[in-house]
Parts: C-alpha cells; sequence; structure tokens
C-alpha cells in the first residue's frame, strides 16, 4: 500500500482528521468519501494511480477521526468545510476534486458554487437523490422531531472481525483483506474487546429539509469544469433516481442520471462493469484508470 500520513486540520472551528498521500508538487487531488465512510476508504483508489499525485482526503465532520457536531449535520456545512480545506491547502488555486456517493455530490455542488475553485470534478456513483416535492415538508419535519426526541445509536460489535462481516454483508465483492483494512478505520476495539464505529450515530437523523432538484440544477449549469460521472453497472442508485417523478427508466437503468448529466455543460458518464455503488472498492485498478484518463487530459 502506499504511505498515508495523517494530519490534523482546524477548519471552522472543529478539528478534522486528513491522510494525505503522495507528495507536494506532484497533481493535487482532494477526495471527498461518502455518507457512513472515512477518508481511508481511498487507499484502494489511491494505490491504483500510475501517476505521483498530491492526495488529500479529509474525514468529513462527525466521521472517523473529525470532530462531531453535536447540533447534527447539515448538507450546507460539507460545502463550507471544503471551501475551508481548499483555502488551507491550495489557497488561490483551482485543484481536481473528487468525490464518492455523498462526497460525489458535495464535489458538484461545490464546482457550480465556486466555480473558479475547480479544475475538474468527479462525481462517483453520486448524482444527487430523488426530487421531493413542498407537499412533502411537513412530514419530514415531524419525523426529524420525533428522531430528536429518540436520538439514534449504533449497535456495538464483537471485535474488529464482526465489523469486517458487516462490510463483507454490505458488499458481497469486498474481499476478506480489504474487509478487514477498512474495519481497522471504521470502527475503534474497547477495553473489552468489543469494537464501536468511530462516526457520530446522529448521521442517522432524517433530513428536516425537502430536496429541490431545480436548487442543485441550478448550481450545476453553473460548472465550468469539465465533469466526470462514474457509475457502478451493479449500483442501486441509478435505479433509485426512478422513483421520482422525472421520468421513465431506460434499459441500462441510467437514463435518470443522463437527464441530469444534460445540466452540465461538460460531463461524461463512463460505466464500471462488475461494479456496485462502492465501485472504489470493487474495482479500483479500473476505476483509478478512468479518472486518472479525465484528469490528465489535455
Amino acid at each position: 500500500m502506499k504511505p498515508a500520513r495523517s494530519q490534523r486540520l482546524p477548519l471552522r472551528g472543529m478539528m478534522h482528521h486528513a491522510l494525505t498521500w503522495g507528495e507536494a508538487g506532484a497533481p493535487m487531488l482532494v477526495l471527498l468519501h461518502g455518507w457512513m465512510d472515512v477518508a481511508a476508504s481511498f487507499q484502494f483508489l489511491v494505490d491504483a494511480f500510475a501517476r505521483d499525485r498530491h492526495v488529500i482526503a479529509a474525514d468529513l465532520r462527525g466521521f472517523g477521526g473529525s470532530a462531531w457536531q453535536p447540533q447534527g449535520y447539515w448538507f450546507a456545512d460539507y460545502l463550507a468545510d471544503l471551501d475551508a480545506l481548499l483555502d488551507a491547502v491550495a489557497p488561490g488555486q483551482a485543484v481536481d476534486v473528487a468525490g464518492h456517493s455523498l462526497g460525489g455530490n458535495v464535489a458538484m455542488l461545490y464546482a457550480g458554487i465556486r466555480p473558479g475553485r475547480v479544475r475538474r470534478a468527479v462525481s462517483l456513483d453520486g448524482f444527487g437523490i430523488p426530487s421531493e416535492q413542498d407537499d412533502d415538508a411537513p412530514r419530514k419535519l415531524e419525523k426529524w422531531l420525533d428522531a430528536l426526541a429518540n436520538p439514534p445509536a449504533f449497535a456495538p460489535y464483537a471485535g474488529l472481525a464482526a465489523v469486517a462481516d458487516r462490510l463483507q454483508r454490505n458488499n458481497p465483492r469486498l474481499t476478506r483483506e480489504r474487509a478487514e483494512f477498512l474495519a481497522r478505520h471504521w470502527a475503534r476495539v474497547l477495553p473489552d474487546g468489543s469494537a464501536e464505529l468511530v462516526s457520530d450515530p446522529r448521521h442517522k437523523l432524517p433530513f428536516p429539509s425537502v430536496y429541490r432538484l431545480g436548487e442543485t440544477v441550478a448550481a450545476w449549469k453553473r460548472i465550468v469544469a469539465p465533469v466526470l460521472w462514474v457509475a457502478g453497472a451493479e449500483s442501486t442508485i441509478p435505479r433509485w433516481l426512478d422513483a421520482h417523478p422525472e421520468g421513465e427508466m431506460g434499459v441500462d437503468g441510467l437514463d435518470g442520471v443522463r437527464r441530469r448529466m444534460a445540466a452540465i455543460r461538460d460531463a461524461r458518464l463512463v460505466v464500471v462493469p462488475d461494479a456496485g455503488h462502492m465501485l472504489h472498492h470493487d474495482q479500483p485498478d479500473a476505476v483509478a484508470r478512468i479518472v486518472e484518463s479525465f484528469l490528465d487530459a489535455p
């Protein structure tokens, strides 16, 4: 494995844990992980990169080694944290930003909100979420209030081996070696030998706000950087988009993705065979080739 350096960065008054691979001076790539994940999740992708790169991946607030937010988590904070991270590691520069799932959605919105800060943007299986309606607002707020009264918690695990078992149940393509590596970063061992997840269980709280696709599309239309969307051929995420009234799903299950991609002036879509939502775990070599070809294109 390529060695990762661990560091702590103060961003917006909160300490964030970050991993860095490669040396300053090499092309910089900022990576953003997905929901209930950590920065170390990108180790396999970084290992597969053919070119030397200065890769920086931070644990998002409330995940991994980054500080928890007692008042819960709001999507806009991820954008502000990314803004602060880029100010810290690449002040005044436009850099390559890639993210998976939640992180991909953050990267895409940020590329439209701060178009001068992103040179190229990559989203790995992150295409927004199903659009919601105004009438959904009362129900969502009620569900959120109910959840606040009964805060979520994570069940303990018998040990790290049990965490690795859970990861493999979630993703049958995940090898045991990779599952055990991820378990060491996903969880910590307690004095009695059991293990608990290191992320804040408040991430399980339902969102109280309505997702309005039009607002997201308005940001995507402002993107000036070339954009790459990468989908796992066996991922349920593109098909998830069919559960809202944007139209019928095509034969390959990607029509919803293509309709959304049409809002971006310079975007391309690549599908990775034999890969699910965690495509950077399932096929890191293939994903690395696709991403590097895009980042290094003239």
